[in-house]
């Protein structure tokens, strides 16, 4: 294994990089969502990588490696949830949840590849 820091991970850059374009789509949301959708959605798109980030450091005891990744794969499935609701309140077009959804796909797909192969990543 050669990644020495989670910044390394594809999966951590990814999951960096939606949150922060999920704070870009956020910025155009109405005032009345500020204190709820929009900082819900921002929170847990964040949530994902720090989840990561907390992960790596606990990969010296497997159960702890996998359960940390198991709350970022839970925070990366409730901010499509939010993507979901932003798209039916109409604050984002369906070009931009259908992309933002698919990214989050794959940050998934990757997160799930982790937790069920764990051996690969921890010390």
């Amino acid at each position: 294994m050669g990644v020495k820091s989670f910044k390394e991970l594809i999966v951590y850059q990814k999951a960096h990089k939606l949150a922060m374009e999920i704070f870009e789509l956020t910025k155009k949301f109405p005032k009345e969502e500020k204190f709820s959708l929009t900082d819900q959605i921002r929170r847990s798109s964040r949530s994902v990588s720090s989840c990561i980030a907390e992960s790596w450091a606990k990969r010296y005891y497997v159960k702890a490696f996998v359960s940390k990744l198991t709350d970022s794969l839970g925070e990366e499935f409730e901010t499509e949830d939010w993507l979901d609701y932003s798209k039916d309140c109409e604050y984002i077009n369906f070009a931009e949840h259908e992309q933002m959804i698919s990214a989050y796909d794959e940050v998934r797909k990757m997160l799930i590849s982790m937790i069920n192969n764990p051996e690969k990543w921890c010390v």
